[in-house]
């Protein structure tokens, strides 16, 4: 395998799925040694084992992000084994059903499903971010997820939209901060991505319902996210740091009608 990452250091969170485990799975294609991080054990070690099946070079990686002594130990490991960070892809997020699905109405919101998605989306990126600077003596590049949430208002999800919007702000500072050093940070913003979880979680008429708000005729998928991290991880985006892109289909670049209709009809 060869590619922009060869004898590069990469660590993706929340990889053992969706598109964590696209960026992974990119990330080693193109020569990266991974670190593939997931709360869940299996899914680390599964995503790690198909990188390895296809000629790359993968270690799994067990953390809760939002535990700092967890985060720490998962950073040393990967730098025990590979000397470095120089790409840090911080995915993971709260997206089970005890929390995103949890995330509804603001006025009967469990203030623990709050919390929990600050300590998983937002306090999670910080303390990967904060474990992995120092192992990026050469420079490197991180790439946080955003989402469209953070830039338009929603009827639901009140914390998922706020730890969104904070970590465009977090990714400004690290570009800031650590400008100099020659380490970059930026973040992106999908719209719906048609992973395997979110098409068993929607219903016909709710995919139907996100096609409508899509300019494009397609929708995003992990392996279209995969190429915009990737991008932003590499050297063909060597001037681009402190910066939000969005992958959308379009999503965003009209009006959009069907959450006008959807807010009418709530009031």
């Amino acid at each position: 395998m060869s590619g922009r990452f060869d004898g590069r250091v990469a660590l993706v969170t929340g990889a053992g799925s969706g598109i964590g485990a696209a960026c992974a799975a990119r990330l080693a294609a193109e020569g990266a040694c991974v670190g593939v991080l997931d709360i869940h054990t299996a899914g680390a070690k599964a995503t790690a084992a198909a990188i390895r099946a296809r000629g790359g070079t993968a270690l799994a990686l067990t953390c809760d992000v939002s535990d700092e002594k967890q985060v720490e130990e998962a950073v040393a490991a990967l730098v025990a084994s590979f000397g470095r960070v120089d790409v840090l892809h911080a995915n993971a997020a709260a997206l089970g059903p005890a929390v995103y699905g949890r995330d509804r109405e603001l006025e009967t919101l469990d203030v623990a499903v709050w919390d929990r998605t600050m300590e998983v989306n937002l306090r999670g990126a910080m303390l990967m971010v904060k474990h992995a600077i120092p192992a990026m003596p050469d420079g490197g590049a991180i790439v946080l997820m955003s989402s469209v949430s953070a830039l338009v208002g929603d009827t639901l999800h009140a914390a998922y939209g706020a730890s969104k919007s904070a970590l465009m702000g977090f990714a400004r500072h690290v570009a800031t901060r650590y400008g100099a050093r020659g380490i970059r940070c930026n973040a992106v913003a999908p719209a719906l991505v048609l992973t395997a979880a979110a098409q068993r979680a929607l219903t016909p008429g709710q995919l139907a319902e996100k096609a409508a708000e899509r300019l494009l005729p397609w929708p995003c998928t992990p392996e279209d996210v995969a190429d915009l991290v990737c991008f932003l991880a590499s050297g063909e985006a060597r001037c681009i740091t402190g910066q939000t892109l969005v992958i959308d289909s379009g999503t965003l670049a009209h009006r959009p009608q069907h959450a006008i209709h959807e807010w009418r009809a709530a009031h």
